[in-house]
């Protein structure tokens, strides 16, 4: 979900509750708080050296004490609106930053209304090779994936990893 398409759900009824579902379908308590809300730019150069740069809007959702705390969509939509300046874009993914043992970043995969509440569906992150056509021999991949493994070379290059 980008942060245009937050804002646009965010924007109906400005009393509406919110609730934060992590991947597995458990609940973050009610009580959250939406703490921070930031752009969050990493630049790095992946394993067969190509320079790539992600950007995310990135919210921070923190359970405090306070157990009748409630969030509703026009509280974060006027914190949205305060953290504009940060954004170049509003076509960003978003994510929510959340401790749950470990803190963790979890994209926004969809709202939807649910009992009476606006429901952020989390989802995971995963890790990648992004330059799999260097990194993955040929042959060790199955027959549906073998497009994206379409040349045979050893491990970020001919020159290896440096």
């Amino acid at each position: 979900m980008t942060l245009a398409e937050l804002k646009t759900a965010l924007s109906g009824d400005a009393e509406q509750l919110l609730q934060l579902r992590l991947p597995g379908g458990d609940p973050v308590p009610v009580s959250f708080h939406i703490t921070e809300v930031g752009q969050v730019t990493k630049d790095f150069i992946d394993c067969g050296g190509t320079r790539r740069t992600v950007t995310t809007c990135q919210l921070q959702a923190w359970v405090g004490p306070d157990d009748d705390h409630r969030i509703h969509a026009g509280k974060l939509l006027g914190i949205l609106r305060k953290g504009a300046p940060l954004f170049g874009s509003e076509d960003i993914p978003v994510e929510i930053e959340y401790e749950h043992g470990l803190i963790s970043q979890y994209p926004v995969s969809s709202i939807g209304m649910v009992e009476g509440a606006l429901v952020f569906s989390l989802t995971t992150k995963h890790t990648d090779c992004l330059a799999k056509e260097l990194c993955v021999p040929r042959g060790t991949v199955p027959a549906m994936f073998a497009k994206a493994f379409a040349k045979p070379a050893s491990c970020c290059g001919p020159g290896g990893c440096d």
